[in-house]
């Protein structure tokens, strides 16, 4: 985890489930794959690390995909 200014610039798999995203690890690699989800950043051994920055900018993506998706009226 980097600290810049107070503010965090890098996320561990434990930030992103207190961010709310709470998928396998596999659906992440898979989301990568296909540019659904911003790529990992491998720092050595197993640890891989996401930027702050482009998770922000996704989650913004998903909020706007999510105000323009019309769901049906149960």
């Amino acid at each position: 985890m980097k600290i810049e200014d107070g503010r965090k610039t890098l996320a561990t798999r434990d930030d992103l489930k207190r961010m709310g995203i709470t998928v396998s690890n596999t659906t992440l690699l898979r989301w990568e794959k296909h540019g659904r989800f911003p790529r990992r950043l491998k720092c050595g051994g197993t640890t891989c690390l996401w930027s702050v920055a482009e998770l922000s900018a996704w989650l913004e993506e998903r909020a706007e995909e999510r105000s323009r998706t019309f769901y049906a009226d149960y």
